[in-house]
């Protein structure tokens, strides 16, 4: 983890700063920008890089936790409330970054490796990994590491150990590639595909593929496909290409597919034939796999050694898992790949899971890194401390040699079936889980031991889509507008402490629930944010105000009976939060009634009006503007009345997740996030959202059976096969929260790429497709919606909207939760 280090003054010199330096001998060997996943505190240096956030704001909080290394901009004026630590300032931190990373790689000598391209990024530089690591000590870009903050962080990764560096380069905009060119300067260029993703940052697709093949300029040798750059001068002083059925150095010409849901490519290559039987059948796996078939190929590599490589290959599993686990606990799975760079992402999110008072690691040996053993140990002993990891329960001989460097809770197993043999004996209770294991070590075995049985029927929920969608609509906000969350009705269907927790890390303002038991179960699973309970139940001021909830107070009654509550409580200068009716007409006072308020409560100090805000009724739709627009007068004109009655300023919001989008006019000082966080904003067009599908609801093939025309499906004989054909039975029905309705062909879901229609009617816990001339098996996995057949697409189907769809979806059905 740790492969240079640099003093502090010849960085000063890297990157051209001026400097406030009173330890200017320090070694730096790690970076960061974050200050919520800090490290190696002692030796990092911290860029306070500005953009949604601004870094500069978190120096007090990194430097409370050790960090005594920071770059900043010139404008920077607060060094000396830190006597103790090194400023390096700048014109700007995050070129500064990147220029620290250049002259790194400009000391590597041997081979670097790029790739881009639109698809297939991450997956085809970890099958290279995969494949190449049987004879090179490799460094990768971790996760999707590809951007200009993640470019220079995997460069800096690079070490004189290593024999071979894999670089990841993505780009979303035109004249992003120069910068990423310049610090990876690479001497092997991959492409793997251009397509549609981020198209909306270039004029054209030939303007990206242009942009994308500047990465490759100076390369020694180039792998590519010609279906992707026709027309285009292809760089490089080497090339090898590569395509289906088509002219290329690699050419595919025939597939089969194989009786175990894999397929036979056969490819010829120097005028020979070579198959290979490859455990894939989708299209985009295949395309992958045939473009590292011809980077290895391009090396030199003999075909048959390749072929071999090829065939024992395995599934990327992009994803870290979060799940229900036995005996109260969370289990995060991340089990299919290791090294340290992985290893503190996950770690960081461990450390979101605050519902549970204990963190244990389960973590096999880490393989061939290049790095001494007891060296690489010390590392991560290191790390363990650094992210408060309370218990290590190590597997494997190399992790178990070196026990004695972990001073906390520990136990070691020889292999992964000692531990298994034991598990039951180990106290695992109410406590967050991470695995993280080396692929050989087979963790999955683990993982399905501490996982309650999944229903067959899950809701995918996807955390970096949902971190996207919020950091979307953060963007839009004017400086200093603050941001609260709404997480009533099981956060949307989707969970609540495992989207507040997401919420709380990435530093939203607020948090908002229906009820106080739901503020409750958030505050008993460790949400330290202010919560406000919109819908508050006289009876349970006193639960409300145990537990540092905020009510809205929408009436003359319900403030006088939570004045009585307060004097039982002896509390003073409780916030509320004052709802006002500006057309809605649900709840709230209209604005003949705030004189009377005021009259309550202005020289009352048992209460302090933290906010007072409204509903817009039609915040999506523009034929509404002029009544939007008045409501948006009046709450101007009634929350001046306040703030003048009171004497002091309050929070004043009236934004939903539409106007957010549509209404900059009416952000005030807070804004409300609410089904946008999900992907799902009614004044988009669905077909044109910026915003990333967040839930994917799935289930699976029962039984099929064949049936004959005019046989029929179902209770009272409702679906009627209208040809000879078949029927897939799948998990999931009305208990579920797919409506009765969707019966007798109004619903769809997909299999296997098609969409088939329902037949019959929906049962309490199944319902069944018509899958005629459709390839499927029973366990196949079936899409009820995703970013494809969406929730909005169900949700016009139904004449509802898609709140109703997600809220609906049973607690039954199980919620994983993952970060891609």
């Amino acid at each position: 983890m740790y492969h240079s280090e640099y003093p502090v003054h010849q960085i000063q010199q890297i990157i051209q700063a001026e400097g406030i330096t009173p330890s200017p001998n320090t070694l730096i060997r790690t970076l960061a920008f974050d200050s919520r996943k800090l490290v190696d505190e002692a030796y990092t240096l911290f860029f306070a890089l500005s953009g949604r956030r601004d870094g500069e704001a978190y120096i007090q909080e990194a430097y409370t936790k050790g960090l005594r290394n920071f770059v900043v901009s010139h404008q920077f004026n607060n060094a000396g409330s830190f006597p103790d630590a090194n400023f390096l300032l700048v014109g700007n931190p995050l070129r500064a970054l990147q220029m620290l990373a250049t002259e790194h790689r400009r000391h590597f000598h041997n081979p670097v490796m790029a790739i881009t391209g639109s698809n297939g990024k991450t997956i085809v530089k970890e099958w290279l990994y995969q494949l190449l690591g049987h004879d090179k000590r490799i460094v990768r870009s971790p996760k999707s590491y590809n951007s200009q903050i993640g470019v220079p962080l995997s460069v800096w990764n690079i070490g004189e150990e290593h024999e071979l560096a894999i670089i990841e380069a993505g780009i979303s905009l035109k004249g992003e590639m120069d910068s990423l060119a310049s610090i990876i300067q690479p001497t092997i260029g991959v492409l793997t595909n251009i397509g549609d993703a981020h198209n909306e940052g270039f004029a054209s697709k030939e303007e990206k593929l242009n942009e994308k093949l500047k990465l490759f300029a100076h390369v020694d040798l180039f792998i590519f496909s010609p279906k992707y750059t026709r027309d285009v001068h292809c760089p490089g002083k080497r090339q090898f290409s590569w395509a289906f059925n088509q002219p290329a150095d690699l050419c595919i010409i025939r597939q089969d597919d194989n009786p175990d849901n894999g397929t036979t490519l056969t490819a010829l290559f120097k005028e020979q034939e070579i198959t290979c039987r490859l455990p894939f059948r989708d299209a985009a796996s295949l395309e992958n796999v045939v473009c590292c078939w011809a980077v290895l190929l391009a090396l030199d590599y003999h075909p048959h050694t390749v072929v071999q490589w090829l065939e024992k290959l395995h599934t990327v599993n992009m994803r870290m898992e979060l799940k229900k686990g036995i005996h109260n606990c969370s289990v995060i799975d991340d089990s299919y790949s290791l090294d340290l760079s992985s290893l503190s992402i996950a770690l960081d999110f461990l450390n979101q899971q605050k519902q549970h008072p204990r963190k244990t690691l389960i973590l096999s040996d880490i393989p061939e890194t290049g790095i001494p053993s007891k060296a690489l140990y010390q590392q991560l002993a290191e790390l363990l401390r650094s992210k408060q990891v309370d218990r290590l329960i190590g597997v494997g001989d190399e992790i178990s040699a070196f026990s004695s460097l972990f001073p906390l809770e520990k136990q070691f197993y020889k292999n992964t079936q000692a531990l298994i043999s034991a598990i039951s004996d180990i106290s695992l209770n109410d406590e967050a889980i991470l695995l993280k294991g080396a692929r050989k070590f087979e963790f999955e075995h683990i993982s399905k031991i501490l996982t309650q049985k999944v229903h067959e029927t899950v809701l995918e929920i996807n955390l970096s889509a949902l971190e996207a969608n919020l950091n979307h609509y953060k963007a839009k906000l004017k400086p200093g507008v603050k941001l609260m969350a709404m997480v009533k009705a099981f956060s949307y269907g989707s969970g609540s402490y495992e989207i507040a927790n997401i919420l709380q890390f990435n530093r939203v303002d607020y948090l908002a629930v229906a009820y106080a038991d739901e503020g409750v179960s958030l505050r008993q699973a460790g949400i330290t944010l202010p919560i406000m309970v919109m819908n508050p139940d006289v009876d349970g001021f006193e639960t409300m105000i145990e537990n540092n909830l905020e009510p809205e107070i929408y009436s003359l009654r319900v403030m006088r009976s939570f004045l009585n509550a307060l004097s039982s409580a002896d509390r003073s200068h409780y916030p509320v939060h004052i709802k006002l009716d500006t057309g809605m007409h649900r709840l709230g006072f209209a604005p003949q009634e705030i004189e009377t308020l005021l009259t309550l409560i202005a020289q009352d100090n048992r209460v302090t009006v933290k906010s007072a805000f409204s509903h817009l009724t039609s915040s999506e739709d523009n034929s509404s503007d002029n009544f939007t627009r008045q409501q948006i007068d009046l709450f101007s004109a009634i929350t001046r009345k306040l703030e003048s009655v009171l004497g002091y300023s309050i929070i004043k919001h009236i934004a939903n997740t539409s106007a957010i989008s549509r209404l900059p006019e009416a952000q005030f000082d807070m804004v409300r996030l609410g089904i946008g966080l999900y992907g799902i904003d009614s004044s988009h067009s669905p077909d044109k959202s910026p915003l990333d599908t967040v839930a994917r609801l799935v289930t699976c093939v029962s039984q099929i059976k064949e049936l004959r025309q005019g046989e029929t499906v179902g209770y009272n004989r409702r679906g009627v096969m209208r040809h000879d054909g078949k029927v897939a039975t799948v998990k999931i029905g009305y208990a579920d929260g797919y409506d009765r309705k969707l019966g007798n062909g109004t619903g769809q879901m997909i299999i296997n790429g098609h969409l088939v229609p329902t037949i019959g009617s929906i049962c309490m816990d199944m319902c069944m497709l018509d899958i005629t001339g459709v390839p499927v098996e029973e366990g196949d996995e079936v899409v009820v919606f995703d970013d494809r057949h969406t929730v909005t697409h169900i949700a016009r189907q139904l004449e509802t909207i898609p709140y109703e769809i997600l809220t609906g979806i049973s607690q039954r059905v199980k919620r994983v939760y993952y970060y891609e």
